[in-house]
């Protein structure tokens, strides 16, 4: 009895450019793809979404993918221009904690007390930001929001199918909008810091005309850390309900349906 193998190399093949997008997102997905994850253990849930998703997508590629080596090959540079496009652009939104913890920052009067960020790979960043971003990434799971990356994995297949012309006009229009947004989001978010800092900052320049022989610098940097820590108290489950809300909406671009 002969067995017949000459199926493999097409499903190595489906397997292979699956993976290449697939591995692509993971690596700029947040959430999923933290460089704070252990480099294996993405690599493993790159892996493992590619098998689960293999009986559903392998449909949607060609049969003969192994007899044009180089037909392989520009398949596999579009899976892999597409996974960093669509996962770039999620990832962009992301900055958005980071920027409003930064502005957040100036105003409470530690612009100057950097931290390392363990939710962008351990770079120094505002105590704010880095706290935002954690605060961030704990919220993306305890929403289940994480489901919503793995449905962009699912739809991106759909609305990218594979073999298409990568559409990098729309691609670059999309970043560009979502750069703009990352900076309107984070001034809406910080903006009861900034108020806070204009009404601080303007009382002490009434104080300073009215006593100059105080030392409004050290009475005022005391005072303005602590109402800027209780502000971020106050209003942190705001914050947050308002980013992942938008958080949501930057997925939902990538979602079919």
């Amino acid at each position: 009895m002969t067995v017949q193998l000459d199926f493999l190399p097409q499903i190595t093949a489906i397997f292979l450019l699956m993976f290449a997008r697939i591995g692509t997102l993971i690596m700029l997905m947040p959430a999923l793809g933290e460089t704070s994850i252990p480099t294996r253990i993405r690599l493993t849930i790159a892996l493992g979404i590619t098998l689960v998703l293999y009986p559903v997508i392998s449909g949607s590629y060609p049969a003969g993918l192994t007899d044009n080596p180089a037909r392989l090959l520009v398949f596999m540079g579009g899976e892999m221009i597409i996974g960093f496009a669509v996962g770039l652009c999620i990832r962009l939104f992301t900055t958005t904690l980071q920027t409003a913890g930064v502005i957040m920052a100036n105003q409470s009067g530690l612009a100057f007390a950097f931290g390392a960020d363990l939710a962008n790979g351990g770079q120094q960043g505002t105590l704010f930001g880095n706290y935002l971003s954690m605060v961030g990434i704990a919220m993306v799971f305890a929403t289940d929001s994480h489901y919503l990356v793995i449905a962009a994995l699912h739809d991106s297949f759909t609305l990218f199918p594979p073999g298409e012309l990568v559409p990098v006009g729309d691609f670059v229009t999309n970043a560009t909008n979502t750069v703009a947004e990352v900076f309107s989001i984070a001034l809406r978010m910080s903006a009861p810091f900034i108020v806070m800092g204009l009404v601080f900052y303007f009382g002490l320049g009434l104080l300073n005309k009215l006593m100059p022989q105080m030392q409004i610098f050290f009475i005022a940097m005391p005072v303005n850390i602590a109402i800027g820590f209780f502000l971020l108290m106050v209003l942190l489950s705001t914050l947050m309900a308002f980013y992942l809300d938008h958080f949501e909406g930057a997925l939902g671009k990538f979602i079919a349906g």
